[in-house]
């Protein structure tokens, strides 16, 4: 069965608030044991929808479904949460939303537009370079929070400029992400592409992700492992990913285990930092395995002065970074990182190879084997920190090795590291190991 939104009311001319209609649409579908809700060429504005079990929502060629931005037309999903990371950013509510639903797909060669060039200004503090992360005004949703969804299938679709996390699926279970795009703005803050939290079987393979923030990033936020426990058996394949943050990331939210990940044959282009993974909250990240993964990390422009908001991007043009430190000011441990593999990793970059752990959480059983990193000069500001950020250890002013290793045990690098002419004046050491 089809449920076309037009013969619900539903007006396609970008002004008009078709939520209800939509909504209307959506509880008959799932009313009559499931079915398809389509939605026809046309842009079509609306508040948060409510997704349900055995629904296909699926948006046509020429199909444009926006994201409204006021407060009072979003669901707060997160009303009875408690974190204590600010930065996991729970506050505004969401567009797309679902918990405790089944066979869920999104499909379609329509688009959904969140609007984040609504919400996001340049205010030209990086000195005339246009590259800092845009200052941010008025209220952010995500674009949506599907939650303890059994079955999820997202197909085909493009989602554009979100003005916060993009797809945070949170607790959900057998999960197909295939050849979508997420086109967001390049130096939007907090504009993720796809956030697996504590979420057990997932595929993503063939995506274009495109944004500010992280592009898949798998991490055991508190609320959601008090729920739903681990993050497991995650792959990530076929993927191009251009991001001012990292590409491949673990981390940093970790309160539940991570494991048994395999990310493999993906392009970054011109990524802050390529594969990353941070342990902060107690939860062990292992079993871990990345593989023939090519492109370029590079440095980027931060503000110069800004009162509140994001001031600069996190890292500058670090190929591989694993890092196991505490948050500031919060007393528990991160758990250990360890028994991580990477092979036939080729990829030019400004900063260096970073494994820094603790005495108390120490990076374990690294091997990194058939790699190239080429140390080349792409950028106007050229890497002299490491960033250890969100951390006690924060972001500390020094000469930058080409690989940094600190409380690291059974680390092996068989990696062939070329430093070229450009950058041999910024990159004077091969390897400090504290």
């Amino acid at each position: 069965m089809q449920y076309n939104i037009l013969d619900y009311q539903a007006v396609g001319d970008g002004s008009t608030k078709c939520t209800a209609a939509i909504q209307a649409a959506i509880d008959d579908c799932a009313a009559a044991q499931g079915g398809q809700v389509v939605i026809p060429a046309g842009r079509y504005l609306s508040g948060s929808l409510r997704l349900r079990s055995n629904v296909d929502l699926h948006l046509s060629s020429g199909a444009v479904l926006i994201s409204s931005l006021a407060e009072e037309d979003m669901i707060d999903f997160s009303k009875e949460f408690t974190d204590d990371n600010e930065d996991t950013g729970w506050e505004g509510g969401c567009f797309l939303y679902a918990c405790h639903e089944k066979n869920i797909t999104i499909s379609g060669a329509g688009t959904i537009d969140g609007q984040g060039r609504l919400v996001f200004y340049d205010d030209d503090t990086d000195e005339g370079k246009h590259e800092c992360p845009l200052n941010v005004r008025g209220f952010r949703p995500r674009m949506s929070f599907l939650e303890d969804v059994e079955n999820l299938t997202v197909t085909g679709v493009t989602f554009r400029d979100s003005a916060f996390w993009t797809l945070h699926l949170a607790g959900c279970r057998n999960v197909l992400i295939e050849n979508i795009r997420i086109l967001n703005d390049e130096r939007g803050p907090n504009n993720d592409g796809i956030d697996p939290d504590c979420c057990q079987n997932v595929i993503i393979r063939g995506c274009i992700i495109e944004g500010g923030d992280d592009s898949v990033v798998v991490k055991t936020t508190l609320p959601m492992t008090q729920k739903y426990g681990s993050c497991s058996n995650i792959v990530v394949s076929g993927c191009i990913m251009h991001s001012r943050s990292s590409a491949l990331k673990i981390g940093t939210e970790t309160h539940g285990d991570i494991h048994d990940i395999i990310m493999a044959d993906c392009i970054l282009r011109d990524c802050t930092r390529g594969i990353g993974i941070w342990s902060r909250d107690g939860g062990e990240i292992y079993n871990i395995h990345v593989h023939h993964v090519t492109g370029n990390t590079r440095s980027f422009a931060n503000c110069s002065s800004r009162e509140g908001g994001v001031n600069s991007w996190w890292g500058d043009g670090e190929p591989v970074f694993l890092s196991a430190t505490k948050r500031e000011g919060v007393e528990r441990l991160p758990g250990r990182i360890r028994d991580i593999t990477m092979d036939h990793l080729n990829l030019k970059a400004e900063g260096a190879l970073m494994l820094a752990g603790e005495d108390y959480a120490p990076v374990e059983h690294v091997q990194i084997r058939d790699t190239v990193i080429r140390f080349s000069r792409q950028s106007r500001e050229l890497p002299e920190y490491l960033d250890e950020r969100p951390s006690a250890r924060g972001r500390v002013q020094r000469q930058i090795p080409c690989i940094y290793q600190r409380c690291t045990q059974d680390v092996s690098i068989e990696a062939e590291l070329i430093v070229e002419e450009n950058m041999k004046e910024f990159i004077r050491t091969r390897e400090i190991c504290e």
